[in-house]
C-alpha cells in the first residue's frame, strides 16, 4: 500500500484530500505544521509528501529545503500544494528541491 504524508493545517482542504485520497485505497498520515512534516517523514517513512506551502512554525519551502538537504530523504517525492499561488512561488518551490 502506497503511504502518503499530507501536511496541511486547513482542515476543510485536510478532511477533503485525505477522504479522496483513502477511498482510493492510499495509506494517509497528517501533519498540520512544518515541524511535525519533517519529523514524520522521518519516522513514518511515506512514499510521497503532499506538502502545503502555507504551513505555520516552518512552511512548505523550508520543509522541502530540509528534506532535499538530508542525504536519507532526498530522494522521496514532494508535491506542493497552494490555494494562493503568487508570482515567483514557482520558481521559489523548484529551488527548494
Amino acid at each position: 500500500m502506497v503511504k502518503i504524508l499530507l501536511a496541511e493545517d486547513n482542515e476543510l482542504n485536510r478532511d477533503m484530500l485525505l477522504r479522496r485520497l483513502e477511498r482510493r485505497g492510499y495509506q494517509v498520515d497528517i501533519a498540520m505544521d512544518g515541524e511535525a512534516a519533517i519529523e514524520k517523514v522521518r519516522s513514518h517513512c511515506p512514499d510521497l509528501l503532499l506538502l502545503d506551502i502555507s504551513l505555520p512554525i516552518l512552511d512548505g519551502f523550508e520543509v522541502a529545503r530540509r528534506i532535499r538537504e538530508d542525504p536519507q530523504l532526498c530522494a522521496l517525492p514532494i508535491l506542493g500544494l497552494s490555494a494562493h499561488a503568487m508570482q515567483g512561488d514557482r520558481e521559489r518551490a523548484l529551488s527548494a528541491r
